[in-house]
């Protein structure tokens, strides 16, 4: 009976824990943010379907598209620029991804600059009146990267467009 209570015990925070990785998933970008919130982007391993997920660490808030299917790689859109040479050059590494859900726009971000080698991570939320929320993510928790979506399905945009 005690091991039956423990067994219990440890099951329970499983259960009640945030989904945001399933079986069938793998994690295209995450990270956590400085709010203590978390975000993931994950993708079926075999492409079926791409999806964003955020929320505290026990609930999944919102997921997007709410439906899973091979459609949702059309929901997003994809842009990045890179610029070699250093400092003396103003390197940069910049990815984007956005889409748009219920009027607001949401772009994850993860940046680099080599004139102050700056890093930064997060998610810019803006309403359909231009008002910006950035969400900050903190950069050492980063897994996956965006620029993995190049050879995907997702919509490709250029830099600026």
């Amino acid at each position: 009976m005690r091991n039956f209570f423990l067994l219990f015990a440890v099951m329970i925070p499983m259960v009640f824990s945030a989904q945001y990785l399933l079986p069938n998933e793998e994690a295209v970008f995450s990270f956590d943010t400085k709010n203590g919130k978390k975000m993931a982007l994950v993708k079926d391993k075999k492409n079926g379907y791409i999806q964003y997920r955020f929320g505290s660490k026990d609930r999944v808030e919102m997921e997007f598209p709410a439906t899973r299917t091979k459609e949702s790689w059309k929901q997003f859109t994809y842009s990045s620029y890179h610029r070699g040479g250093g400092k003396q050059n103003a390197g940069m590494d910049l990815n984007y991804l956005t889409f748009i859900n219920n009027n607001y726009k949401y772009q994850l971000f993860r940046t680099y600059s080599a004139e102050d080698e700056s890093f930064s991570t997060g998610i810019t939320v803006t309403d359909s009146k231009g008002k910006e929320t950035d969400v900050t993510g903190v950069y050492k928790t980063i897994k996956g990267c965006l620029c993995n979506l190049e050879d995907t399905e997702v919509k490709k945009e250029d830099f600026g467009s």
